[in-house]
């Protein structure tokens, strides 16, 4: 008898290729996958850089094998790059389109004459959040597979779609292959029962998941939202939970396919059939990409239960929240974990610079009409700076329409192109130097939005806007105290990593069996990959190596380049490298001179990134937690610890060949490094492996 699948091991299932007839895709299996899209945005540049290198050397195109790796070509005379499929790219810029320099603006007419000349999909600058293009332009639809050069393409669950992040590399070889790698997670059920109090909304429900489940119980897995408070979820509200599964921890944030998103995706085909379907860069002419009939097949489908998961299907992880038990609360300062009531936190009164509704997790019309309603016959309180950018250009047609927009920029809301802009620190209005802010956005973590030394929280629509108007963070109504009613049940038993030491391991040729030197300890959970690497630096593609090494941990710990040196060991605590999907936080610690990152677990992204760039990181619970009990107290808030942020202990080895640490004269094993993963260091990269494996298949 077939065994159960979670809705999202079929997911995975149907998107695979190479597998054996009739063999599902189970929790823990990696796979070859061919999405129906991969997204990217101003990283698109540095993805066209990768695209163009796999072809040198190149001079036949061959069928991907098992992993999906032998499929760029065989070393001899060089061949012209070629999409292996025009339809499966999408380009939407959104990140840094405030930046009106000749080198910014450069950069994105050669990603236009890029697609152009490949036949690609493409949205310049202002047409929209690149997410929000892809879902309301029909590029997301339900049962299928669509990946994003973006920590935030979780987004895409809320429409029943297998939506996920994935790297730069990994980008790259779906351009020239239609496919790449992908291991399945486990599988995490979200049973969301009863209905949200008035004046609550999606955002308040995602911030309540990451405060309240906060030990790392989705990290790295998918989440599969079920139970009876879903259907009373809007459109808006799945995707603002979705989008923020990520800052959760988690890989995937599903939704069903139920009447809500079939009547919104029926709105949708209605819309685009009026406005017909946009051709950008002269793409040949394609058929919709979403019409009624599309909407009733998939719905049969997900009759026939292809679009739910079997009865008896296995959760390592089952958790439970009561929506009417959720009332708004706020994340922060600088950590998404942290969450505050808001009565509690308004009767402290904490006085904002700058509030801001943007991003592609809150700057819909259902997010703009909410602050709209808030701040309807109100003005901005003196001092106070309030940034609006709808999530698309559409959404601001729309909010113009209904006299939405007009009403937020009456009371003294400054619009901003539709972009991402102060989220990630870029352009007008970011955080200065002592500043508070209050924002609608997904990430607070310190100097994301502007200077280090600022502080920012995060909220709701109507919180952002209530705390513009009156100056301080509140609520535009009184929410009594309430304890939310939740629980989690651990199906799995907890998954230590394999012990090392008790025999020996098999080192590949080039590899070192030891790695000595001083260990520097940075005494934190959830470090993330912007305390790591700024934003700031993230899509300038002309930064030097040198750098990019003097910029590592810069927002963490500025002194961190001035304490550490070449050779040196960092050790860090849980669910490092969470995030976004910015290789450059994996590669700046290469150039800096450190040959590996030990942590008691990192984000699943960032190890992706990181061994696709051939850097070593691995898992050694043990050491850390000997280091938390006798150095210093991990502080996932991020902030300082009482006795430093990068913190010089004694010499360190590893030993790769028995998987053991030893360290102040204790052992402390890991599980042992495979040889894929020591092909990948050996080489310098996933790009160099296709290379190697081509030249000696021939």
């Amino acid at each position: 008898m077939p065994h159960p699948l979670t809705l999202i091991e079929k997911l995975a299932t149907k998107h695979a290729v190479g597998s054996k007839s009739n063999q599902p895709a189970r929790s823990g299996d990696i796979i070859t996958i061919r999405p129906k899209h991969i997204m990217t945005h101003d990283n698109t540049s540095a993805v066209m850089g990768k695209f163009k290198e796999v072809f040198k050397g190149s001079n036949a195109a061959r069928p991907p094998d098992a992993h999906g790796l032998q499929s760029v070509g065989v070393p001899g005379a060089d061949v012209k790059p070629r999409i292996h499929d025009s339809r499966q790219p999408v380009f939407a810029i959104d990140h840094d389109i405030q930046n009106t320099t000749p080198e910014n603006l450069g950069k994105y007419a050669k990603i236009e004459a890029f697609a152009r000349e490949h036949g690609v999909d493409f949205y310049p600058a202002g047409t929209g959040i690149s997410h929000q293009v892809m879902v309301q332009e029909g590029y997301v639809t339900p049962g299928s597979m669509v990946v994003g050069s973006d920590s935030h393409s979780n987004l895409y669950g809320a429409v029943c779609c297998l939506g996920t992040p994935v790297v730069r590399t990994d980008a790259a070889s779906i351009w020239a292959t239609g496919v790449t790698w992908w291991q399945v997670p486990p599988v995490a059920r979200c049973v969301l029962k009863g209905k949200l109090q008035r004046g609550v909304v999606g955002k308040d429900v995602i911030i309540a998941l990451c405060g309240l489940f906060n030990n790392d119980e989705v990290l790295n897995m998918a989440v599969e939202f079920t139970g009876d408070g879903v259907a009373a979820l809007s459109m808006d509200q799945r995707l603002s939970i979705s989008n923020m599964t990520t800052e959760w921890g988690a890989l995937v944030g599903l939704f069903p396919f139920d009447e809500v998103l079939r009547d919104y995706l029926y709105g949708r085909a209605d819309y685009l059939a009026r406005s017909g379907a946009r051709q950008n860069c002269g793409s040949p002419s394609r058929e919709a990409r979403i019409t009624r009939a599309m909407v009733d097949q998939w719905w049969a489908s997900g009759g026939r239960g292809e679009l739910t998961p079997d009865t008896g299907a296995h959760y390592a992880v089952e958790l439970e929240l009561d929506l009417a038990t959720v009332i708004p609360h706020v994340s922060g300062p600088d950590d998404v974990k942290t969450m505050t009531a808001l009565p509690e936190i308004e009767s402290k009164r904490v006085k904002v610079n700058k509030a801001y509704l943007l991003s592609c997790v809150n700057a819909r019309l259902e997010d703009l009409r909410e602050a709209a309603h808030v701040v309807n016959g109100s003005k901005v309180a003196p001092g106070v700076e309030f940034y609006v950018a709808a999530a698309s250009a559409e959404v601001q047609r729309q909010a113009e329409a209904d006299g939405t927009w007009q009403t937020l920029l009456g009371a003294g809301a400054i619009p901003l192109p539709s972009g991402c802009g102060p989220c990630i620190g870029l352009g007008a209005g970011t955080l200065k130097a002592g500043e508070v802010g209050i924002s609608a956005t997904n990430r607070n973590f310190k100097g994301r939005m502007g200077d280090r030394d600022a502080k920012a929280y995060l909220g709701s629509p109507a919180v952002v806007a209530a705390s513009a108007v009156k100056g301080y963070i509140c609520a535009p109504q009184v929410f009594a105290a309430k304890k939310a009613v939740f629980s989690v049940k651990v199906n799995d038993a907890p998954r230590e990593p394999a012990s090392g030491g008790s025999k020996s391991v098999e080192i590949i040729n080039g590899f070192p069996s030891t790695v000595a030197g001083r260990l520097i300890w940075l005494p934190i959970d959830n470090l993330n990959t912007d305390g790591i690497y700024s934003g700031k630096l993230t899509y300038r593609d002309d930064v030097p190596p040198t750098e990019m090494a003097a910029a590592s941990f810069n927002n963490y710990d500025p002194n961190f380049v001035k304490v550490a040196k070449r050779g040196d060991i960092v050790v860090s605590g849980r669910n490092f490298g969470t995030g976004s999907s910015r290789e450059q936080a994996a590669t700046c610690l290469q150039l800096f001179g450190l040959p590996c990152v030990i942590a008691y677990s990192f984000s699943e992204t960032y190890k992706r990134n990181a061994f696709n760039n051939g850097f070593v990181v691995f898992e050694c619970p043990g050491l850390v937690t000997w280091l938390n009990e006798g150095v210093g107290v991990l502080d996932g808030a991020g902030s300082a610890t009482p006795r430093a942020a990068t913190v010089v202990c004694g010499e360190i080895e590893i030993d790769y060949q028995r998987s053991m640490i030893r360290f102040d004269g204790r052992e402390f094993p890991f599980s042992p490094l495979s040889p894929t993963a020591q092909e990948l260091v050996v080489a310098g990269g996933a790009e160099n492996v296709i290379r190697k494996r081509l030249a000696t298949s021939t």
